[in-house]
Protein backbone atom coordinates (compact mmCIF):
# COMPACT_ATOMS: atom_id res chain seq x y z
CA UNK A 1 0.00 0.00 0.00
CA UNK A 2 1.33 3.42 -0.87
CA UNK A 3 1.30 6.28 1.62
CA UNK A 4 -2.05 8.07 1.69
CA UNK A 5 -1.93 11.60 0.33
CA UNK A 6 -3.02 14.42 2.65
CA UNK A 7 -6.74 15.14 2.58
CA UNK A 8 -7.88 18.43 1.12
CA UNK A 9 -10.21 20.82 2.87
CA UNK A 10 -13.65 19.36 2.21
CA UNK A 11 -16.25 20.99 0.04
CA UNK A 12 -19.99 20.55 0.51
CA UNK A 13 -22.78 19.91 -1.96
CA UNK A 14 -25.90 20.59 0.10
CA UNK A 15 -27.14 24.17 0.00
CA UNK A 16 -24.42 25.48 -2.28
CA UNK A 17 -25.04 28.04 -5.02
CA UNK A 18 -22.45 26.52 -7.35
CA UNK A 19 -23.53 25.19 -10.71
CA UNK A 20 -24.36 21.54 -11.17
CA UNK A 21 -21.33 21.00 -13.39
CA UNK A 22 -18.95 22.54 -10.87
CA UNK A 23 -20.45 20.48 -8.05
CA UNK A 24 -20.11 17.33 -10.10
CA UNK A 25 -16.50 18.23 -10.91
CA UNK A 26 -15.79 18.84 -7.23
CA UNK A 27 -17.27 15.47 -6.28
CA UNK A 28 -15.54 13.40 -8.94
CA UNK A 29 -12.32 15.33 -8.35
CA UNK A 30 -12.13 14.26 -4.72
CA UNK A 31 -12.91 17.62 -3.13
CA UNK A 32 -16.04 16.22 -1.43
CA UNK A 33 -14.92 13.50 1.01
CA UNK A 34 -17.26 10.53 1.51
CA UNK A 35 -17.68 8.31 4.56
CA UNK A 36 -19.38 4.92 4.26
CA UNK A 37 -20.56 3.47 7.57
CA UNK A 38 -20.73 -0.33 7.48
CA UNK A 39 -18.27 -2.35 5.38
CA UNK A 40 -20.15 -5.62 5.09
CA UNK A 41 -21.04 -7.52 1.96
CA UNK A 42 -23.02 -4.55 0.61
CA UNK A 43 -21.13 -1.71 2.29
CA UNK A 44 -17.67 -2.56 0.99
CA UNK A 45 -18.74 -2.76 -2.68
CA UNK A 46 -20.56 0.56 -2.25
CA UNK A 47 -17.51 2.18 -0.67
CA UNK A 48 -15.36 0.83 -3.50
CA UNK A 49 -17.61 2.25 -6.21
CA UNK A 50 -17.67 5.64 -4.49
CA UNK A 51 -13.88 5.49 -4.15
CA UNK A 52 -13.31 4.67 -7.81
CA UNK A 53 -15.53 7.63 -8.69
CA UNK A 54 -14.29 10.33 -6.34
CA UNK A 55 -10.99 8.99 -4.97
CA UNK A 56 -11.68 10.21 -1.44
CA UNK A 57 -13.51 7.65 0.71
CA UNK A 58 -13.11 6.46 4.28
CA UNK A 59 -15.08 3.43 5.42
CA UNK A 60 -16.04 2.86 9.03
CA UNK A 61 -16.67 -0.53 10.61
CA UNK A 62 -16.55 -1.67 14.23
CA UNK A 63 -14.82 -4.94 13.34
CA UNK A 64 -11.04 -4.39 13.58
CA UNK A 65 -10.35 -7.49 11.48
CA UNK A 66 -12.42 -6.04 8.64
CA UNK A 67 -10.68 -2.68 8.90
CA UNK A 68 -7.19 -4.19 9.05
CA UNK A 69 -7.91 -6.45 6.08
CA UNK A 70 -9.06 -3.53 3.96
CA UNK A 71 -6.18 -1.28 4.95
CA UNK A 72 -3.80 -4.08 3.97
CA UNK A 73 -5.42 -4.14 0.53
CA UNK A 74 -7.43 -7.29 1.23
CA UNK A 75 -11.10 -8.07 0.79
CA UNK A 76 -13.12 -9.97 3.41
CA UNK A 77 -16.21 -10.12 1.16
CA UNK A 78 -15.90 -13.25 -0.96
CA UNK A 79 -17.41 -14.32 -4.27
CA UNK A 80 -18.01 -10.77 -5.49
CA UNK A 81 -16.53 -10.62 -9.02
CA UNK A 82 -13.92 -7.90 -9.34
CA UNK A 83 -14.21 -6.61 -5.78
CA UNK A 84 -10.93 -7.98 -4.40
CA UNK A 85 -8.78 -6.46 -7.14
CA UNK A 86 -10.73 -3.18 -7.06
CA UNK A 87 -10.26 -2.80 -3.30
CA UNK A 88 -6.55 -3.59 -3.61
CA UNK A 89 -6.08 -0.95 -6.28
CA UNK A 90 -8.11 1.70 -4.44
CA UNK A 91 -6.27 1.18 -1.16
CA UNK A 92 -2.95 1.21 -2.96
CA UNK A 93 -3.57 4.59 -4.61
CA UNK A 94 -5.07 6.15 -1.46
CA UNK A 95 -8.64 6.40 -2.73
CA UNK A 96 -10.02 4.13 0.00
CA UNK A 97 -9.12 3.50 3.60
CA UNK A 98 -10.93 2.15 6.64
CA UNK A 99 -11.24 2.99 10.32
CA UNK A 100 -12.87 1.51 13.40
CA UNK A 101 -13.77 5.02 14.59
CA UNK A 102 -16.97 6.28 12.91
CA UNK A 103 -16.53 9.72 14.50
CA UNK A 104 -13.15 10.04 12.82
CA UNK A 105 -14.81 9.20 9.50
CA UNK A 106 -17.58 11.70 10.18
CA UNK A 107 -15.12 14.46 11.08
CA UNK A 108 -13.33 14.10 7.74
CA UNK A 109 -16.38 13.85 5.48
CA UNK A 110 -19.21 15.94 4.13
CA UNK A 111 -21.14 13.05 2.53
CA UNK A 112 -22.18 10.36 5.00
CA UNK A 113 -23.51 7.07 3.59
CA UNK A 114 -25.04 4.66 6.12
CA UNK A 115 -25.43 1.01 5.15
CA UNK A 116 -25.62 -0.97 8.41
CA UNK A 117 -27.84 -3.98 9.24
CA UNK A 118 -31.42 -3.61 10.43
CA UNK A 119 -32.19 -6.90 12.20
CA UNK A 120 -35.46 -7.86 13.84
CA UNK A 121 -36.00 -8.94 17.41
CA UNK A 122 -37.49 -12.24 18.58
CA UNK A 123 -40.82 -10.40 18.63
CA UNK A 124 -40.30 -9.53 14.92
CA UNK A 125 -39.82 -5.85 15.69
CA UNK A 126 -37.33 -3.93 13.54
CA UNK A 127 -34.23 -3.22 15.64
CA UNK A 128 -32.80 0.20 14.76
CA UNK A 129 -30.18 0.30 17.51
CA UNK A 130 -27.21 0.02 15.12
CA UNK A 131 -28.58 2.79 12.93
CA UNK A 132 -29.19 5.00 15.98
CA UNK A 133 -25.60 4.55 17.12
CA UNK A 134 -24.14 5.46 13.73
CA UNK A 135 -26.40 8.49 13.38
CA UNK A 136 -25.30 9.65 16.81
CA UNK A 137 -21.65 9.35 15.76
CA UNK A 138 -22.35 11.37 12.62
CA UNK A 139 -24.24 14.03 14.59
CA UNK A 140 -21.23 14.77 16.79
CA UNK A 141 -19.22 15.86 13.74
CA UNK A 142 -21.97 17.11 11.42
CA UNK A 143 -21.22 20.45 9.81
CA UNK A 144 -23.17 22.86 7.67
CA UNK A 145 -23.49 21.65 4.07
CA UNK A 146 -23.17 17.94 4.95
CA UNK A 147 -25.63 15.37 3.66
CA UNK A 148 -26.54 12.04 5.27
CA UNK A 149 -27.64 9.27 2.90
CA UNK A 150 -29.39 6.24 4.39
CA UNK A 151 -29.01 3.09 2.26
CA UNK A 152 -30.03 0.41 4.79
CA UNK A 153 -33.64 -0.78 4.70
CA UNK A 154 -35.81 0.71 7.43
CA UNK A 155 -39.52 1.06 8.25
CA UNK A 156 -41.15 3.94 6.36
CA UNK A 157 -40.93 7.32 8.13
CA UNK A 158 -37.64 6.35 9.82
CA UNK A 159 -35.50 8.77 7.83
CA UNK A 160 -37.67 11.80 8.50
CA UNK A 161 -38.97 11.17 12.01
CA UNK A 162 -36.01 9.32 13.50
CA UNK A 163 -32.77 9.97 11.64
CA UNK A 164 -33.38 13.63 10.80
CA UNK A 165 -34.77 14.48 14.24
CA UNK A 166 -31.86 12.70 15.95
CA UNK A 167 -29.36 14.67 13.87
CA UNK A 168 -31.11 17.92 14.80
CA UNK A 169 -31.16 17.02 18.48
CA UNK A 170 -27.57 15.80 18.78
CA UNK A 171 -25.82 18.30 16.51
CA UNK A 172 -25.64 22.08 16.84
CA UNK A 173 -27.25 22.63 13.45
CA UNK A 174 -30.68 23.88 12.40
CA UNK A 175 -33.15 22.74 9.74
CA UNK A 176 -31.82 23.64 6.33
CA UNK A 177 -28.17 23.48 7.44
CA UNK A 178 -27.71 19.88 6.29
CA UNK A 179 -29.45 17.33 4.11
CA UNK A 180 -30.85 13.85 4.71
CA UNK A 181 -32.10 11.42 2.07
CA UNK A 182 -33.07 7.79 1.81
CA UNK A 183 -31.36 6.06 -1.10
CA UNK A 184 -32.08 2.33 -0.86
CA UNK A 185 -29.52 -0.33 -1.64
CA UNK A 186 -30.77 -2.39 -4.62
CA UNK A 187 -27.96 -4.91 -4.74
CA UNK A 188 -27.71 -8.71 -4.86
CA UNK A 189 -24.83 -10.78 -3.52
CA UNK A 190 -22.60 -12.04 -6.29
CA UNK A 191 -23.23 -9.04 -8.55
CA UNK A 192 -22.79 -6.10 -6.20
CA UNK A 193 -20.45 -3.98 -8.33
CA UNK A 194 -22.61 -4.48 -11.41
CA UNK A 195 -25.76 -3.48 -9.54
CA UNK A 196 -24.25 -0.44 -7.85
CA UNK A 197 -22.67 0.84 -11.06
CA UNK A 198 -25.93 0.71 -12.95
CA UNK A 199 -27.86 -2.52 -13.42
CA UNK A 200 -30.89 -0.57 -12.19
CA UNK A 201 -31.60 3.13 -11.68
CA UNK A 202 -30.88 4.46 -8.20
CA UNK A 203 -33.85 5.61 -6.13
CA UNK A 204 -33.48 8.73 -3.97
CA UNK A 205 -35.88 10.68 -1.81
CA UNK A 206 -34.95 13.51 0.53
CA UNK A 207 -36.49 15.14 3.58
CA UNK A 208 -36.54 18.35 1.52
CA UNK A 209 -36.06 19.32 -2.11
CA UNK A 210 -32.42 20.27 -1.62
CA UNK A 211 -31.66 16.88 -0.05
CA UNK A 212 -33.24 15.12 -3.02
CA UNK A 213 -31.32 17.31 -5.46
CA UNK A 214 -28.01 16.65 -3.72
CA UNK A 215 -28.57 12.90 -3.48
CA UNK A 216 -29.54 12.86 -7.14
CA UNK A 217 -26.32 14.61 -8.13
CA UNK A 218 -24.15 12.25 -6.05
CA UNK A 219 -25.63 8.97 -7.26
CA UNK A 220 -25.83 10.11 -10.85
CA UNK A 221 -22.03 10.07 -10.84
CA UNK A 222 -21.77 6.39 -9.89
CA UNK A 223 -24.85 4.86 -11.55
CA UNK A 224 -24.87 4.64 -15.33
CA UNK A 225 -28.62 3.97 -15.41
CA UNK A 226 -29.33 7.27 -13.72
CA UNK A 227 -31.48 8.22 -10.75
CA UNK A 228 -35.20 8.04 -10.03
CA UNK A 229 -36.02 10.88 -7.65
CA UNK A 230 -39.26 10.27 -5.74
CA UNK A 231 -41.42 12.68 -3.78
CA UNK A 232 -39.79 12.27 -0.40
CA UNK A 233 -37.78 9.99 1.87
CA UNK A 234 -40.80 8.00 3.03
CA UNK A 235 -41.74 7.17 -0.55
CA UNK A 236 -38.19 5.97 -1.20
CA UNK A 237 -38.36 3.79 1.93
CA UNK A 238 -41.62 2.30 0.69
CA UNK A 239 -40.12 1.57 -2.73
CA UNK A 240 -37.42 -0.57 -1.16
CA UNK A 241 -39.89 -2.45 1.02
CA UNK A 242 -42.40 -2.98 -1.76
CA UNK A 243 -39.75 -4.64 -3.93
CA UNK A 244 -39.14 -7.26 -1.24
CA UNK A 245 -42.77 -7.64 -0.20
CA UNK A 246 -43.80 -8.37 -3.78
CA UNK A 247 -41.32 -11.21 -3.93
CA UNK A 248 -42.34 -12.66 -0.56
CA UNK A 249 -46.04 -12.66 -1.43
CA UNK A 250 -45.36 -13.99 -4.92
CA UNK A 251 -43.21 -16.85 -3.61
CA UNK A 252 -45.90 -17.65 -1.05
CA UNK A 253 -48.41 -17.96 -3.90
CA UNK A 254 -46.06 -20.32 -5.74
CA UNK A 255 -45.51 -22.38 -2.60
CA UNK A 256 -49.22 -22.66 -1.91
CA UNK A 257 -49.88 -23.71 -5.50
CA UNK A 258 -47.12 -26.32 -5.19
CA UNK A 259 -49.06 -27.98 -2.36
CA UNK A 260 -51.79 -28.84 -4.88
CA UNK A 261 -49.33 -30.87 -6.95
CA UNK A 262 -50.24 -34.30 -5.62
CA UNK A 263 -54.00 -33.78 -5.45
CA UNK A 264 -54.16 -32.35 -8.95
CA UNK A 265 -51.68 -34.85 -10.30
CA UNK A 266 -49.90 -32.24 -12.39
CA UNK A 267 -46.52 -30.56 -12.65
CA UNK A 268 -47.35 -27.22 -11.03
CA UNK A 269 -44.02 -25.82 -12.16
CA UNK A 270 -44.99 -26.50 -15.78
CA UNK A 271 -48.33 -24.79 -15.25
CA UNK A 272 -46.58 -21.76 -13.73
CA UNK A 273 -44.10 -21.57 -16.60
CA UNK A 274 -46.84 -21.60 -19.21
CA UNK A 275 -49.04 -19.19 -17.25
CA UNK A 276 -46.12 -16.76 -17.19
CA UNK A 277 -46.13 -16.54 -20.98
CA UNK A 278 -49.15 -14.29 -20.53
CA UNK A 279 -47.71 -10.78 -20.03
CA UNK A 280 -49.70 -10.04 -16.86
CA UNK A 281 -48.62 -13.17 -14.99
CA UNK A 282 -45.28 -13.33 -13.16
CA UNK A 283 -45.51 -16.21 -10.67
CA UNK A 284 -42.20 -17.10 -9.01
CA UNK A 285 -40.89 -20.62 -8.33
CA UNK A 286 -41.86 -22.74 -5.31
CA UNK A 287 -39.22 -24.15 -2.99
CA UNK A 288 -38.35 -25.36 0.53
CA UNK A 289 -38.49 -21.89 2.06
CA UNK A 290 -37.35 -18.28 1.78
CA UNK A 291 -34.04 -17.15 3.23
CA UNK A 292 -31.59 -14.28 3.15
CA UNK A 293 -31.18 -11.00 4.99
CA UNK A 294 -34.01 -9.23 3.11
CA UNK A 295 -37.22 -10.97 2.05
CA UNK A 296 -38.01 -12.88 5.28
CA UNK A 297 -37.61 -9.71 7.35
CA UNK A 298 -38.98 -6.80 5.34
CA UNK A 299 -42.69 -7.65 5.81
CA UNK A 300 -42.29 -6.99 9.52
CA UNK A 301 -41.13 -3.44 8.76
CA UNK A 302 -44.78 -2.76 7.85
CA UNK A 303 -46.60 -5.37 9.93
CA UNK A 304 -45.16 -4.34 13.30
CA UNK A 305 -44.66 -0.53 13.42
CA UNK A 306 -48.03 0.47 11.93
CA UNK A 307 -51.67 0.06 12.91
CA UNK A 308 -52.95 -0.65 9.40
CA UNK A 309 -53.97 -4.29 9.07
CA UNK A 310 -51.78 -6.38 6.74
CA UNK A 311 -53.27 -9.91 6.66
CA UNK A 312 -51.82 -10.73 3.23
CA UNK A 313 -48.27 -9.97 4.33
CA UNK A 314 -48.72 -12.02 7.51
CA UNK A 315 -50.21 -14.95 5.63
CA UNK A 316 -47.41 -14.91 3.07
CA UNK A 317 -44.87 -15.11 5.87
CA UNK A 318 -46.75 -18.05 7.42
CA UNK A 319 -46.87 -19.91 4.11
CA UNK A 320 -43.18 -19.42 3.37
CA UNK A 321 -42.17 -20.23 6.95
CA UNK A 322 -44.12 -23.50 6.70
CA UNK A 323 -42.20 -24.82 3.69
CA UNK A 324 -39.26 -26.32 5.62
CA UNK A 325 -41.73 -28.43 7.61
CA UNK A 326 -43.53 -29.36 4.39
CA UNK A 327 -40.20 -30.50 2.98
CA UNK A 328 -39.57 -32.71 6.01
CA UNK A 329 -43.08 -34.14 5.71
CA UNK A 330 -42.24 -35.34 2.21
CA UNK A 331 -39.12 -37.04 3.53
CA UNK A 332 -41.25 -38.81 6.13
CA UNK A 333 -43.75 -39.84 3.46
CA UNK A 334 -41.05 -41.33 1.28
CA UNK A 335 -39.41 -43.15 4.18
CA UNK A 336 -42.76 -44.61 5.26
CA UNK A 337 -43.30 -45.95 1.74
CA UNK A 338 -40.01 -47.78 2.15
CA UNK A 339 -40.85 -49.02 5.66
CA UNK A 340 -38.33 -46.73 7.38
CA UNK A 341 -39.14 -44.63 10.44
CA UNK A 342 -37.63 -41.16 10.54
CA UNK A 343 -36.20 -41.87 13.99
CA UNK A 344 -34.04 -44.62 12.46
CA UNK A 345 -33.11 -42.73 9.29
CA UNK A 346 -29.89 -41.13 8.12
CA UNK A 347 -30.59 -37.94 6.17
CA UNK A 348 -28.18 -35.79 4.16
CA UNK A 349 -28.93 -32.11 3.46
CA UNK A 350 -27.33 -30.68 0.33
CA UNK A 351 -26.92 -26.92 0.49
CA UNK A 352 -27.22 -24.89 3.68
CA UNK A 353 -26.90 -21.32 2.43
CA UNK A 354 -30.07 -19.55 1.38
CA UNK A 355 -28.95 -19.11 -2.23
CA UNK A 356 -26.63 -20.99 -4.58
CA UNK A 357 -23.07 -19.71 -4.68
CA UNK A 358 -23.58 -17.23 -1.83
CA UNK A 359 -22.01 -17.56 1.62
CA UNK A 360 -25.06 -16.39 3.56
CA UNK A 361 -27.17 -18.50 5.92
CA UNK A 362 -29.48 -15.92 7.46
CA UNK A 363 -33.03 -17.33 7.61
CA UNK A 364 -31.98 -20.23 5.39
CA UNK A 365 -34.66 -22.94 5.21
CA UNK A 366 -31.93 -25.49 5.95
CA UNK A 367 -31.81 -24.26 9.55
CA UNK A 368 -35.37 -25.35 10.50
CA UNK A 369 -35.10 -28.43 8.24
CA UNK A 370 -32.07 -29.74 10.11
CA UNK A 371 -33.64 -28.85 13.45
CA UNK A 372 -36.90 -30.67 12.73
CA UNK A 373 -35.12 -33.75 11.40
CA UNK A 374 -32.79 -33.89 14.38
CA UNK A 375 -35.60 -33.33 16.88
CA UNK A 376 -37.46 -36.21 15.24
CA UNK A 377 -34.52 -38.50 15.97
CA UNK A 378 -32.92 -38.72 12.55
CA UNK A 379 -29.17 -38.72 12.08
CA UNK A 380 -28.50 -35.62 10.01
CA UNK A 381 -25.48 -34.81 7.86
CA UNK A 382 -24.95 -31.67 5.80
CA UNK A 383 -22.86 -30.69 2.79
CA UNK A 384 -22.13 -27.12 1.77
CA UNK A 385 -19.00 -26.05 -0.12
CA UNK A 386 -19.59 -22.38 0.75
CA UNK A 387 -19.30 -22.72 4.51
CA UNK A 388 -16.42 -23.03 6.94
CA UNK A 389 -18.57 -23.28 10.07
CA UNK A 390 -21.82 -25.17 10.61
CA UNK A 391 -22.77 -24.10 14.14
CA UNK A 392 -26.19 -22.75 13.12
CA UNK A 393 -27.31 -26.16 11.85
CA UNK A 394 -28.36 -29.23 13.81
CA UNK A 395 -26.32 -31.47 11.54
CA UNK A 396 -22.87 -33.01 11.24
CA UNK A 397 -20.87 -31.49 8.36
CA UNK A 398 -19.36 -33.83 5.78
CA UNK A 399 -17.55 -33.41 2.49
CA UNK A 400 -19.43 -34.02 -0.74
CA UNK A 401 -17.52 -37.23 -1.53
CA UNK A 402 -18.53 -38.71 1.83
CA UNK A 403 -22.19 -39.00 0.82
CA UNK A 404 -21.37 -42.25 -1.02
CA UNK A 405 -20.10 -43.94 2.13
CA UNK A 406 -22.44 -43.04 4.99
CA UNK A 407 -25.47 -45.08 3.89
CA UNK A 408 -27.99 -42.25 3.61
CA UNK A 409 -31.65 -43.26 3.68
CA UNK A 410 -32.73 -39.86 2.37
CA UNK A 411 -31.19 -36.84 0.66
CA UNK A 412 -32.75 -33.39 0.51
CA UNK A 413 -31.43 -30.92 -2.05
CA UNK A 414 -32.21 -27.54 -0.51
CA UNK A 415 -29.74 -25.20 -2.22
CA UNK A 416 -28.38 -26.28 -5.61
CA UNK A 417 -24.76 -25.15 -5.55
CA UNK A 418 -22.90 -25.64 -8.81
CA UNK A 419 -20.66 -28.21 -7.12
CA UNK A 420 -23.61 -30.59 -6.73
CA UNK A 421 -23.84 -31.02 -10.49
CA UNK A 422 -21.07 -33.63 -10.23
CA UNK A 423 -22.96 -35.89 -7.81
CA UNK A 424 -23.16 -39.45 -9.11
CA UNK A 425 -26.81 -40.13 -8.35
CA UNK A 426 -26.82 -43.55 -9.99
CA UNK A 427 -24.03 -44.67 -7.68
CA UNK A 428 -26.07 -43.60 -4.66
CA UNK A 429 -29.11 -45.42 -6.03
CA UNK A 430 -27.49 -48.72 -7.01
CA UNK A 431 -27.39 -50.20 -3.49
CA UNK A 432 -30.96 -51.21 -2.53
CA UNK A 433 -30.04 -51.02 1.17
CA UNK A 434 -28.97 -47.38 0.95
CA UNK A 435 -30.68 -44.35 -0.64
CA UNK A 436 -34.46 -44.72 -0.43
CA UNK A 437 -35.70 -41.13 -0.69
CA UNK A 438 -34.63 -38.10 -2.71
CA UNK A 439 -36.42 -34.77 -2.21
CA UNK A 440 -35.50 -32.00 -4.65
CA UNK A 441 -36.52 -28.62 -3.29
CA UNK A 442 -35.58 -26.56 -6.34
CA UNK A 443 -36.28 -28.79 -9.37
CA UNK A 444 -32.63 -28.83 -10.38
CA UNK A 445 -32.12 -32.59 -10.59
CA UNK A 446 -33.32 -33.86 -13.96
CA UNK A 447 -33.05 -36.82 -16.30
CA UNK A 448 -32.61 -39.31 -13.47
CA UNK A 449 -33.98 -42.83 -13.62
CA UNK A 450 -33.70 -43.87 -9.99
CA UNK A 451 -35.28 -46.67 -8.03
CA UNK A 452 -35.42 -44.38 -5.01
CA UNK A 453 -38.64 -42.64 -4.02
CA UNK A 454 -38.15 -39.15 -5.49
CA UNK A 455 -40.15 -36.00 -4.93
CA UNK A 456 -39.68 -32.53 -6.41
CA UNK A 457 -41.57 -29.66 -4.77
CA UNK A 458 -44.15 -28.55 -7.33
CA UNK A 459 -43.86 -31.66 -9.54
CA UNK A 460 -46.32 -34.57 -9.39
CA UNK A 461 -44.89 -37.81 -7.97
Amino acid sequence: MTETTPRRDPESLYGTSKTKSSQREAFTGGDVPVAVYGLGKMGLPLAAVFAETCGNVVGADIDPDVVNTINDGGCHVKREPGLDSLVADLVDDGSLRATTDPREAAQESSVHVVIVPTPITEEKEPDLAILDTVVSDIATELTEGDIVLIECTVPPKTTRTRVFEQLLEESDLERGDFGVAFCPERTSSGRALEDIRGAYPKVVGGIDDESTRTANLIYDTINSEGVLAVSDATTAEAVKLFEGLYRDVNIALANELARFTDELGIDVREAIEIANTQPFCHIHDPGPGVGGHCIPYYPYFLIKPFETSSPLLSTAREVNDSMPSFTVSKVKEGLNVNGIDLTDATVVILGLTYRPGVKEIRASPSIPITQELSTSGATVYAVDPMLDTFDAFDAQPIEQEEIYDIGADAIILVTPHEEFETIRWEELDEDPDELSVLVDGRATISDLDLDSWTYTIGVSK
